[in-house]
């Protein structure tokens, strides 16, 4: 790239709408910030090098200054994107923290359930396995899209009939297996879902919250996200743990304010009181 091509690249770069509509991953936007500054700090070394006459050609000492603007540019951007990812990590590690302390409140409330084998709560949003780079077990996985693994499906469909059929039970516990086997499948956060509503159906409402609750970890921003935190809100009120079901429906509301559950959760929070 010519000298003059590397300034147009790092002249959009610093442009706010850029800033704002990338949708790389942090680390990588800072790598590449990193590297347009040692393009710029080469480019400025060869005009510098070329003598007063390559100078007064790339437009004198304003050449210099437009470069320094743009040097400027790019160290606050870089400050900007450590920034947000020191807080983005915060928001992760709180959030996190605040459903393993949930995990152990319902693991106490369900019958059964042995708090020393409650393993550790993945990072909200799975982070974690994001970065590793690797397929989930059970999940095809072709370029970032997860594709449904053979008999992924037909097991789902099974689960789901039992559910259908009032075999909560039964359905419960192959939903169960599902979750294990699919682990971050296409299908995963649906099977969480209807794994609550069967462990509801069957006088487990301890278990369903908890089901809800590994939905949502699990896929925050995905399109079940809004039911099952709505569910987990309601289960947790039947458990009369009002304090946090008033928090699980006010994050309804923060987090998808135009979604149908929003509304409900509004409704109940008049109906439970919640401040």
């Amino acid at each position: 790239m010519r000298p003059w091509g590397v300034l147009a690249v790092c002249v959009a770069l610093a442009s706010p709408a850029l800033a704002q509509t990338s949708s790389q991953p942090l680390a990588a936007i800072r790598a590449e910030l990193a590297a347009l500054a040692t393009e710029l700090d080469t480019l400025r070394a060869e005009l510098i090098g070329g003598g007063g006459a390559g100078l007064v050609a790339a437009g004198g000492v304003s050449a210099l200054e437009r470069m320094d603007a743009i040097e400027a540019a790019l160290v606050r951007l870089t400050a900007q994107s450590e920034a947000l990812e020191n807080r983005i990590n915060r928001v992760v590690a709180d959030g996190t923290n605040r459903l393993g302390d949930l995990e152990f409140r319902l693991c106490e409330q369900e019958p059964g359930c042995d708090i020393s084998k409650v393993g550790a709560t993945p990072l909200l949003g799975g982070g974690a396995t994001a970065q590793s780079g690797g397929a989930t077990p059970g999940t095809a996985v072709i370029g970032a899209t997860p594709e449904l693994a053979m008999s992924e499906q037909a097991d789902f469909d099974r689960a789901k009939a039992a559910l259908d059929a009032g075999e909560f039970a039964r359905s419960a516990t192959m939903f169960a297996v599902f979750t294990q086997t699919y682990t971050g499948g296409p299908l995963t956060a649906d099977a969480h879902f209807y794994r609550g509503q069967a462990l509801q159906s069957a006088g487990d409402v301890a278990g369903a919250a908890r089901a809800w609750l590994e939905g949502f970890a699990g896929a925050p921003d995905g399109p079940r996200a809004p039911e099952s935190l709505l569910m987990l809100g309601r289960a947790l009120a039947d458990l009369q743990q009002v304090p946090e079901a008033c928090a699980m429906l006010t994050e309804v509301g923060l987090r998808f304010p135009g979604a149908a559950a929003a509304s409900e959760a509004s409704a109940m929070m008049r109906t439970l009181n919640c401040q």
